[in-house]
């Protein structure tokens, strides 16, 4: 496999990885805060839209600027 299709298998594991984290720990806060299931899935989904990928991008490779 080369570099580069590794590099970019990792970023894409990294990115997976992050959505997850936000996916459940907002998922998780929303069910403490009494919503109910459907809320907590909508609160889910909105921490994985609100993810800042220039700032994932920057703290897995700080050497490389974001792509437009």
């Amino acid at each position: 496999m080369s570099s580069k299709l590794q590099s970019n298998r990792d970023l894409a594991e990294a990115i997976r990885q992050a959505c997850i984290a936000a996916a459940l720990e907002a998922h998780e806060q929303a069910g403490v805060s009494g919503l109910c299931q459907e809320g907590r899935w909508e609160v889910a989904i909105d921490a994985i839209r609100s993810l800042d990928l220039g700032a994932l991008l920057a703290q897995i490779d700080p050497g490389d600027e974001p792509h437009a």
